[in-house]
């Protein structure tokens, strides 16, 4: 089951996601369900179809877990490949 504490450990891939602050003014505000990533990149599918390329070093993240929890993650934490950030270990980012 995916929580705050192992988050990062996990796939994005399906989860609800805002982009909550980012210093690049255009991508703020963002919002939708996260189609793919990359090591660089997280690409959001918002509400109406349209995809939305996110650098991740620039933004702070916003996740909705499936039970309604919300979790903010800085990008340039998860700014790895995905295959290897599951298997990385963390120290307590939350």
């Amino acid at each position: 089951m995916i929580t705050p504490q192992n988050i990062f450990r996990h796939e994005f891939i399906g989860l609800p996601v805002k982009v909550a602050e980012s210093s690049h003014e255009g991508y703020k505000g963002i919002k939708g369900r996260v189609v793919d990533e990359t090591k660089n990149t997280i690409k959001i599918e918002d509400m109406e179809g349209n995809e939305k390329v996110i650098p991740k070093k620039v933004a702070l993240f916003q996740f909705t877990l499936p039970d309604g929890v919300k979790v903010e993650v800085n990008g340039k934490v998860i700014a790895i490949r995905p295959e290897n950030r599951i298997k990385k270990r963390y120290k307590k980012y939350l």
